[in-house]
């Protein structure tokens, strides 16, 4: 990730962000690929479940768009979330490059959408098959973008006609996030 902005927990999470309601949203930029997820109601549980929980995240394509879908222990009781991908939007000289194509880290952000703070941050390594999918659909819809009306439309076609659930279970890509917590070990008994 491009080290331009800077991005500190417990301050006001230095990205634009149009969309201020609750939900995730996923991007690929010439920084490389983040989530950002944003709750208006949060406690120290979900911050720490996002830190340091475990996690699913999956792709699924269909008529040429791609959902990244997520589910986080902690967070969500049950069920998936799902984040359309479209580089409609994204400023021409932030389009993503071939290097940040090649980083394999997904950003990951939680951030409280009444004040805008950034809560937790996390990276993840995603598995090889997830980054061929990312990489073929930025190709995609560089040599063939959608306009923001269009994409809309198949976006709500997609949805009426299946769930997060319903997609998870055609995903073309996993990849399983870890618990992240360090367990102390007993002191050593030396006699």
């Amino acid at each position: 990730m491009s080290d331009y902005t800077n991005f500190q927990v417990g301050e006001r999470f230095p990205l634009p962000i149009k969309n201020q309601q609750d939900g995730g949203m996923f991007q690929i930029d010439a920084n490389g690929s983040m989530f950002i997820l944003q709750l208006s109601r949060t406690d120290v549980i979900a911050t720490e479940a996002f830190r340091t929980g475990k996690m699913e995240l999956a792709l699924y394509e269909q008529d040429g768009l791609l959902f990244f879908l997520y589910q986080i222990d902690g967070i969500f009781k049950e069920g998936w979330g799902d984040a359309p991908f479209s580089l409609t939007g994204i400023k021409p000289e932030l389009m993503p490059t071939e290097k940040s194509l090649r980083d394999s880290v997904l950003h990951l952000y939680l951030v409280d959408t009444t004040l805008q703070i950034l809560l937790a941050q996390r990276e993840v390594q995603v598995n090889e098959k997830f980054m061929c999918i990312l990489r073929k659909h930025v190709n995609h819809q560089q040599q063939k973008p959608l306009s923001p009306e269009g994409y809309r439309k198949k976006v709500q076609q997609i949805w009426a006609q299946k769930t997060s659930a319903q997609m998870r279970e055609q995903a073309c890509a996993v990849q399983e996030v870890k618990l992240d917590i360090t367990v102390p070990q007993p002191p050593q008994n030396l006699h």
